[in-house]
């Protein structure tokens, strides 16, 4: 893209939100266009959107795209949105029929392992993707600062001045990271931060039903290995890099199940 344009994009991508001096917070939001290409919208202040901008994941929405990612944000796929140019069209994408409008969008999108999507990096800055796992082991669970760093706290601090208008934005004490295996893998296996806003969402649910961050994030454990990664799922990883490190992230899950055909990527 050489300069601004409209785009539909189908949303499949939310991380858990984080702070930002310019926005009050941050998700990262990625998605598919129309043709198949994909987009990594940033920044987007979702929380402080209008309700009618408030888009779900696997929903079509239409949005203004600058031709470059914010700031310094020079991968390839990043578009600066003009946030109050986003409509949502019609409803999300639903699971019925063993997911079929979704698997419609995502079975004609390319397929990656994990070292196949490093190389392309490597080779065209690719930073956007899926990779289906061949084994998915392990979701570790790992302590984590239980608050934002100090530049953030004396951020949030600056804003609550200004007024009530600043959301609670909780810091998750624990990293969650899948440990899985693709078919170039050889026998060594990948490991990659998930950083799924459901994820998020769903350890505060369970720490406040259960009053146990323990238990909230075994509560995780359950629902995002023993669930999404059974053996009657078809799950898929949508990965992207953490800029600017590049390193690279479970960013959402696609886990439809499993249907007597499969695609071939």
């Amino acid at each position: 893209m050489s300069e601004k344009l409209t785009a539909k994009v189908l949303i499949t991508v939310m991380t858990y939100p984080h702070p930002s001096r310019g926005y009050q917070e941050l998700v990262c939001t990625a998605g598919v266009t129309e043709s198949g290409e994909w987009i990594r919208l940033y920044p987007v202040d979702y929380r402080y959107r209008e309700q009618h901008q408030q888009f779900k994941k696997y929903q079509w929405i239409e949005v203004v795209l600058g031709p470059n990612g914010a700031g310094n944000d020079n991968r390839k796929e990043s578009r600066r949105p003009d946030l109050d140019s986003i409509k949502l069209l019609g409803e999300p994408l639903n699971t019925k029929n063993k997911w079929q409008d979704r698997r419609a969008i995502i079975d004609r999108l390319p397929h990656f392992t994990r070292n196949e999507l490093v190389s392309l990096h490597e080779q065209d800055k690719t930073s956007l993707g899926i990779v289906r796992p061949s084994r998915v082991l392990d979701l570790e669970i790992r302590p984590a600062n239980t608050e934002w760093k100090p530049e953030w706290q004396s951020l949030f601090t600056q804003l609550t001045l200004f007024g009530p208008s600043q959301k609670p934005l909780r810091k998750i004490p624990f990293t969650f990271h899948y440990v899985f295996e693709c078919e170039d893998s050889n026998g060594k296996s990948h490991t990659a931060m998930c950083e799924d806003w459901e994820l998020g969402m769903l350890f505060l649910n369970e720490a406040q039903r259960l009053g146990s961050e323990q238990a909230a994030a075994q509560s995780v454990r359950d629902k995002f290995l023993g669930e999404l990664c059974r053996d009657d799922k078809d799950t898929r990883f949508f990965m992207g890099t953490h800029f600017p490190y590049n390193t690279w992230l479970v960013l959402g899950v696609f886990w439809p199940p499993k249907t007597t055909q499969s695609s071939l990527f």
